[in-house]
């Protein structure tokens, strides 16, 4: 899901801050290191909610044209226009997780990039993405909101999620941001959403349909990206925010944990960044393993209800 662009031109009284990825104790080439920092809540209020990666052409080609993913996920290639752009992406949706990725020169400007990329983290109750914020003012960030509108088609917008970043300038590579969806989005019959589980829902699950039940993939359960270290640091408190666990890296970048999704991300320069890896949980668990080579990526598939996708390195 691509956010639109002209967020960057909001003008925001934006404090600087500095993010410490500091901690204590671990082991290993590539240790993790519990940050002192983390906030403490009595429950998550921040969720993976989808990531967006542009990859070569050959691997998009591929993946738009794969049978195998329309076995594999509930597999869409779809135009959206949100936010007075048009966008086409290629998504594979789970229950409460999905993944969204562009060809190189499909998105305007330096998205149009190989290794562009961004990430949403989202709220499942109505309400907690203000409470994100109040607790990024409390870490020295004024957070910058931006309301996300639809269209279906029919030239009628229709309120689509609110959304808050920790910068209103210019991203390198990553562009992340929490979201909440909206209780407008959700009443409108073309949305093809669920009724609320509870009060305030606006989660994840019920947003996605439930064709992911006829198919493998039922989730995300960790994704591994490379991210230029300015835009690492404007992701880091978003996620603290939201009560993951956010542990540092020897090698600079980050591991969070929390909500069901290990997110990954590496500090790396940006002709490194992008989609390195996705693991996926399965609705069955499989005797064997498949491997399906897409473009340039492979996907191994079981044995057990598990899979991977890994990303061949840009050459």
């Amino acid at each position: 899901m691509l956010i639109n662009r002209t967020l960057r031109t909001i003008t925001v009284l934006t404090a600087a801050f500095t993010v410490a990825l500091t901690g204590a104790v671990a082991g290993g080439a590539s240790a993790a290191t519990a940050d002192e920092a983390q906030p403490k809540t009595d429950r998550q209020l921040l969720f993976y909610n989808h990531a967006y990666s542009v990859v070569d052409k050959e691997t998009a080609d591929a993946v738009e044209n794969s049978e195998y993913l329309k076995k594999f996920a509930n597999f869409e290639v779809r135009t959206t226009t949100g936010g007075g752009m048009t966008w086409k992406g290629r998504y594979l949706k789970g229950r409460e997780t999905y993944l969204e990725l562009f060809s190189v020169g499909d998105l305007p400007g330096q998205d149009a990039e190989f290794g562009s990329a961004g990430m949403a983290v989202s709220a499942e109750r109505a309400g907690d993405l203000a409470t994100v914020g109040e607790r990024l003012k409390a870490q020295g960030i004024t957070p910058v909101p931006y309301r996300q509108t639809r269209d279906f088609g029919d030239g009628v917008k229709v309120p689509w999620f609110d959304t808050i970043r920790t910068f209103s300038d210019q991203y390198e590579a990553f562009d992340p941001w929490a979201m909440e969806y909206l209780p407008e989005y959700f009443a409108d019959p073309r949305s093809k959403t669920e009724p609320e589980s509870f009060p305030g829902d606006v989660g994840r699950e019920r947003y996605l349909p439930d064709d992911y039940r006829d198919r493998l993939m039922r989730d995300i359960t960790a994704i591994r990206m490379g991210v230029p270290a300015r835009d690492l640091a404007t992701m880091v408190p978003l996620l603290r925010a939201g009560g993951f666990t956010v542990q540092s890296l020897a090698n600079g970048g980050v591991v969070a944990t929390g909500g069901g999704t290990r997110i990954h991300l590496d500090s790396v320069p940006r002709e490194q960044a992008g989609l390195k890896r996705v693991d996926f949980v399965l609705n069955k668990s499989l005797a064997y393993m498949t491997e399906e080579r897409i473009g340039r990526s492979t996907l191994a598939v079981g044995p057990g209800a598990h899979a991977v996708w890994t990303f061949d390195a840009p050459q």
